[in-house]
């Protein structure tokens, strides 16, 4: 195994498939969206892509969104907490990596830009204290 294939397997590790069979496989087809086929009729004008991912292997998706100068709009909160954290962790290697920039929006949102969008303005989290 190469050294590229171990980090890989590390980073990313391969879930073994579960075999369904006559209506299990049903009811679980009703709940799987697949990813591929949604994203893969957006149109290539699109300068911003909205994600909610269900898996951490969806991050690679939104890796290759970016390396094709496209924001991501990232809502995390289908993930586990361990996952919604592997999944910023690798997105802010991918930002670093593209000199691009990365941002709390909300709970659980963020959003992910190429260096070639540019993001004005700021979200603040503090709630506003009203004088009375």
């Amino acid at each position: 195994m190469k050294w590229y294939e171990k980090v890989k397997n590390f980073v990313a590790p391969v879930e073994e498939n579960l075999e369904l069979d006559g209506e299990d496989a049903k009811k679980f087809s009703e709940y799987e969206q697949p990813t591929n086929k949604a994203f893969s009729k957006v149109n290539p004008d699109t300068k911003m892509v909205l994600f909610e991912p269900r898996s951490f292997d969806e991050a690679e998706d939104i890796a290759r969104y970016l390396k094709d100068k496209k924001a991501a709009v990232v809502n995390l909160h289908r993930l586990n907490r361990d996952y919604a954290q592997r999944s910023i962790d690798f997105l802010t290697g991918v930002i670093f990596a593209l000199d691009g920039s990365i941002q709390k929006i909300g709970h659980n949102v963020i959003l992910c830009t190429p260096k070639s969008i540019g993001v004005h303005g700021k979200i603040s989290f503090e709630q506003d204290q009203e004088e009375e």
